[in-house]
């Protein structure tokens, strides 16, 4: 089997609310998405999507995604897509770094290796638990009010799990975990994400100051070095998201001790490929998981579930998906959806759902 074809589209995913982070320094109102349709000789079709957060998230952003894409092609073009593997060192053979723009082949490769075998995705990759995984919202907010609200519109859809973002100012990011902490039901899990909006001298203030609640905290500090310089002085148990973009880094998380949670970003890491080993480092080394697409539609969160599948229940925290804060459905109702805020894994072989073309609009670029 070989590669022919690789056709790219570009959609604009509108947000349903704007959405802020870091406290209200940066603001968001729509994604820049990127999907992939992959051709072979053998008639399957697989497909791809990379959708980064804005371009002030990371460092990813969609016009780099298409932009990798057209570089890397000539290089991916003839391969056998069920070989992972091969096409992964093709893409990094051809472009050094930009892993948010290997993401969406990488999946697109998942998918067709997965309709090849009959199997999920996550059954081809060794895993498959089939226990639902609650969606973790995202709460982008700016007081303690407006953080009330929109965690009360979620919980309305029956979620569960919440990413609370704070950031920017110790009092009221106190004041902020405090005030969702008392409004937490049995069941909940809350974690609250600063997306690297502390200092050094910040983060320990708070994560001292909350060590009685023993709350997860994602990326207090923009760096590995300010995460680690800090860890030995508190105890609040810390997850690394932004700062998990290679195998690497995983390694140096666990072996030194860094944080106690991994949030696997696939978009952000390049990919299933990659993220998978970064699962293995985590397991060996007793830490959990959140796993998270970017950003983008239920092709993009169905991936993400993929991989938490193949996480022990135990391990896996939460599932953030993104589909329920867009209002543009590319795939008409179909895929894992919010079921009493969980998703469920599909049935169906490959990636388990694939996009209305209609929807996509045309192509912006065709390579064969």
């Amino acid at each position: 089997m070989k590669i022919t074809r690789i056709t790219v589209y570009q959609v604009d995913l509108p947000l349903e609310h704007p959405y802020w982070l870091s406290g209200g320094r940066l603001k968001f109102e729509t994604l820049d998405a990127t999907f992939v349709k992959l051709e072979t000789d053998e008639g399957l079709v697989g497909w791809g999507e990379g959708t980064p957060w804005g371009h002030t998230y990371v460092p990813a952003h969609g016009p780099g995604i298409r932009a990798g894409i057209e570089t890397m092609a000539p290089f991916i073009i003839g391969l056998d897509p069920r070989r992972v593997l091969d096409v992964e060192r093709a893409m990094d053979l051809a472009l050094p770094g930009h892993l948010y723009a290997k993401g969406p082949i990488d999946m697109a490769c998942w998918d067709i290796a997965g309709q090849a075998a009959g199997l999920p995705i996550a059954d081809l990759m060794g895993g498959g638990s089939r226990t639902p995984r609650p969606i973790a919202s995202s709460v982008g907010a700016k007081t303690i009010e407006e953080t009330r609200e929109v965690i009360a519109r979620y919980r309305a859809r029956g979620y569960i799990a919440h990413s609370v973002k704070i950031g920017g100012d110790v009092a009221r990011d106190i004041a902020r975990i405090r005030d969702v902490e008392g409004l937490k039901q049995p069941g909940d899990i809350m974690l609250y994400d600063v997306n690297r909006g502390w200092t050094r001298p910040q983060a320990m203030a708070v994560l001292r100051a909350v060590e009685d609640l023993n709350v997860m905290v994602e990326q207090p500090c923009e760096t590995l070095d300010d995460i680690a310089a800090i860890a030995p002085r508190h105890a609040t148990p810390v997850s690394v998201d932004e700062s998990l973009v290679t195998p690497q880094d995983a390694a140096r998380i666990a072996r030194d001790g860094v944080a106690e949670i991994f949030g696997i970003k696939l978009n952000r890491v390049g990919g299933l490929t990659k993220a998978a080993r970064m699962r293995d480092i985590a397991l060996a080394h007793g830490i959990d998981m959140f796993v998270m697409a970017t950003g983008g539609s239920v092709l993009a969160d169905t991936e993400a579930l993929h991989l938490a599948a193949t996480i022990p229940d135990a391990n896996c925290h939460a599932v953030w998906a993104c589909q329920d804060m867009i209002t543009v459905d590319v795939a008409s109702g179909r895929g894992p959806r919010n079921i009493d805020g969980h998703l469920h894994l599909p049935e169906a072989p490959g990636l388990g759902v694939h996009p209305d073309e209609e929807a996509l609009g045309n192509p912006v670029a065709s390579y064969q």
